[in-house]
């Protein structure tokens, strides 16, 4: 599959695929005991990681029904099940590296990994929380690794309010944790402002989507 044009970063410099310390992590606290956790640049060759990931991943283009109509997903989707091989082996050194890390906040290993691949301004996600399975009850985390160019990840709490944006690309980790799938939702807006193209890899718990 061929990617829309990345513009890569300076700092990044498309060299080797390596991750950095996970520390220090700079931590927002919410309402409700949720918080964000946010690393610029933890990934570094970020840009390269992504152009990998534009080719080995089979991308999937969904629909799903809205009010009396099936309408277009709009991003491309991929979903890593505990027992499946992910796409490159710095993504499973990088879900091993948060597992040790958020051990003593999280009790247990992230285990999965999800994908999304927004090809541009247009491709977005409306606000939700990951609500299926043990999120909707319980404190859990979500460790979001982002390649490719930076997009806002916005949350707000539920049922509205004034809405937070973190701009994540290029190697940036964000991790939500506590009752944030719960108390808040996020987002990844459309934008007219032009934007490249970006990945996010989600790594989630057992039972958490």
């Amino acid at each position: 599959m061929s990617s829309p044009l990345l513009q890569g970063s300076l700092l990044d410099g498309f060299g080797a695929v390596e991750l950095g310390e996970l520390g220090p992590i700079r931590r927002t606290v919410l309402s409700r005991g949720a918080w964000v956790d946010v690393l610029p640049g933890w990934l570094s060759g970020a840009d390269v990681l992504f152009e990998r990931l534009v080719a080995a991943v089979p991308w999937q283009a969904e629909r799903r029904p809205m009010y009396d109509r099936v309408v277009d997903v709009p991003r491309l989707l991929r979903f890593y099940g505990e027992a499946e091989e992910l796409p490159d082996p710095v993504l499973g050194d990088a879900r091993s590296a948060l597992s040790e890390h958020y051990r003593a906040e999280l009790g247990e290993p992230f285990r999965t990994a999800g994908m999304c691949y927004y090809r541009d301004g247009r491709d977005s996600v409306a606000w939700h929380g990951d609500t299926i399975g043990r999120g909707s009850t319980h404190d859990t985390m979500v460790a979001i690794v982002s390649v490719g160019a930076p997009r806002a990840l916005a949350l707000r709490p539920r049922g509205g309010g004034e809405a937070l944006r973190f701009p994540v690309g290029h190697g940036d980790l964000l991790v939500m944790g506590g009752s944030c799938q719960r108390t808040w939702e996020h987002a990844v807006p459309k934008t007219r402002k032009p934007a490249g193209p970006r990945i996010s890899i989600q790594f989630r718990p057992r039972g958490v989507r």
